[in-house]
């Protein structure tokens, strides 16, 4: 009985004096699945780009990552497959799903880039927007926005693949409903909106395989170029020791990705293999009672 007593009068005194919880978490949120690789499927992945979130550069990590070993571009309009990458030029080649080509042509839906993002369309890009109304704001006079030199060879080339029926016009169409950009369309923040210019599909050909008069042979995608100016020695430092560079924390600072999972900020160097590929959470609350630290275990009654 007196034990029970006591125990109830600490716990009163307890209860009565000012309380402040504290909650400190040693947490590493990212990346989620606890490494990164250097190939997404075949393609190869190097920096700034990443395999998933908290791989490469945190500016490139929501435009590029690898979803069921096909390595994705995405923008407002859409996800795009990367079919290519030149780490030496500092370019890609990505492919809308929805795009023309002469060997399947149909309705397609817009296209931009977002504005805030790395990326820019690079000069080899010939867009061509197909089945256009002669009343779309295109053939305005006045406006000058489709290149009549290349229009009769491109759209003629075009027209003749026998894809062209999926839009809708027969094949070796007029080139009238066709309308050809020879140079990059600033399209950052500013879409291909292809119900407003009252176009029913579009292509991009960024080379012409050496063989101008056979649109079979043509390349067709687009062709970007992404700024590569983010590799420092801090990645250098990484990649030689074997990590891959990345970014963790709310401040999604740099991060080296080591092969066993373990991020560090500088190297993989002398981190060893035997460290699991996520930190535990670490919750520690302390209760502060009247300035007196107390640690409550349990309480026997």
């Amino acid at each position: 009985m007196p034990s029970t007593s006591n125990a109830w009068i600490f716990t009163c005194i307890l209860l009565s004096l000012p309380v402040h919880f504290t909650i400190s978490a040693a947490v590493h949120p990212i990346p989620i699945n606890g490494t990164c690789h250097d190939t997404c499927g075949t393609m190869p992945v190097k920096y700034p780009f990443g395999s998933g979130f908290g791989c490469g550069h945190p500016d490139f990590s929501r435009y590029v990552r690898c979803n069921s070993d096909i390595l994705e571009f995405s923008t407002g309009t859409g996800i795009y497959n990367i079919s290519e990458i030149d780490y030496t030029t500092g370019s890609l080649i990505i492919t809308d799903p929805f795009m023309s080509t002469c060997s399947s042509m149909q309705n397609s839906g817009s296209f931009s880039l977002d504005r805030a993002s790395p990326f820019s369309l690079t000069g080899e890009n010939i867009f061509v927007l197909l089945g256009c109304s002669t009343n779309s704001p295109l053939f305005d006079p006045a406006e000058d926005l489709c290149a009549m030199v290349s229009r009769s060879r491109v759209c003629r080339g075009l027209y003749s693949c026998k894809g062209v029926t999926g839009t809708g016009l027969p094949q070796n169409a007029p080139p009238s409903t066709c309308c050809v950009y020879e140079s990059p369309i600033q399209l950052a923040g500013y879409p291909l909106d292809l119900p407003k210019l009252q176009c029913s599909s579009y292509t991009s050909i960024y080379s012409f395989g050496g063989s101008e008069g056979d649109p079979v042979k043509w390349k067709f995608g687009i062709s970007l170029q992404y700024n590569d100016s983010y590799y420092s020695n801090l990645c250098k430092d990484c990649e030689t020791s074997g990590g891959l560079c990345g970014f963790a924390g709310f401040d999604q600072s740099f991060a080296c990705i080591c092969r066993n999972g373990k991020n560090t900020s500088t190297s993989c160097f002398g981190q060893g293999y035997a460290w699991s590929g996520t930190r535990e959470s670490k919750i520690q609350t302390k209760l502060s009672f009247g300035g007196i630290l107390l640690l409550w275990l349990a309480l026997s009654i």
